[in-house]
């Protein structure tokens, strides 16, 4: 199914953070491991909406902004950024942007990463709520972005509906409570 020949219930932007990428020293392949894992598990119409921008906090601040009040994502996933390196910002411009932070998202990341490598101590990945868009931080390799996303992604649904996002279905069907 492709997401692009319906009339999208949901816009998902896909940000990536990064001076060089964005400088065309490399290619940004963090957002199409995002992209890739949306489309194995979204089964509801929906859109990618991608950005490519400098590190910066201010930067990254007004790319999450646009993103929310103009375009209406309902789900932003941004790659890159979140280390301790002195330009690494997405995580002070997500809380920048956000009238709510989520902390339960980092931590579970962080634990998860955890298992793989031990420097993912070093994360700083977070997710915030902007009005009814959900932003999560990810890292910018594409075998982490999959071991965070496998992590937080159930409960990404049902914080759309909680939000009073457009709904997103998913296979397998993402757990939502009864009643």
């Amino acid at each position: 199914m492709n997401p692009e020949s319906q009339n999208p219930g949901l816009i998902i932007g896909i940000v990536t953070v990064s001076d060089r990428a964005s400088s065309g020293v490399y290619s940004p392949i963090g957002s199409d491991a995002i992209e890739q894992y949306m489309r194995e598990k979204i089964v509801s119409p929906w859109r990618p909406e991608h950005r490519l921008t400098p590190d910066g906090t201010e930067n990254v601040r007004n790319v999450l902004i646009e993103l929310t009040d103009s375009a209406g994502c309902a789900l932003i996933l941004t790659t890159g950024g979140t280390g301790p390196a002195g330009r690494d910002c997405t995580p002070e411009a997500t809380e920048a942007a956000c009238t709510r932070m989520m902390p339960g998202f980092g931590e579970l990341m962080r634990r998860e990463s955890l298992k793989q490598v031990p420097t993912a101590i070093l994360s700083r990945q977070c997710a915030g709520v902007r009005g009814r868009t959900l932003i999560v931080n990810l890292p910018g390799r594409p075998g982490s972005i999959r071991t965070c996303l496998d992590a937080v992604f159930p409960a990404i649904p049902y914080c759309l509906d909680l939000i009073g996002s457009p709904g997103m279905e998913t296979e397998p069907k993402a757990f939502r409570p009864p009643g």
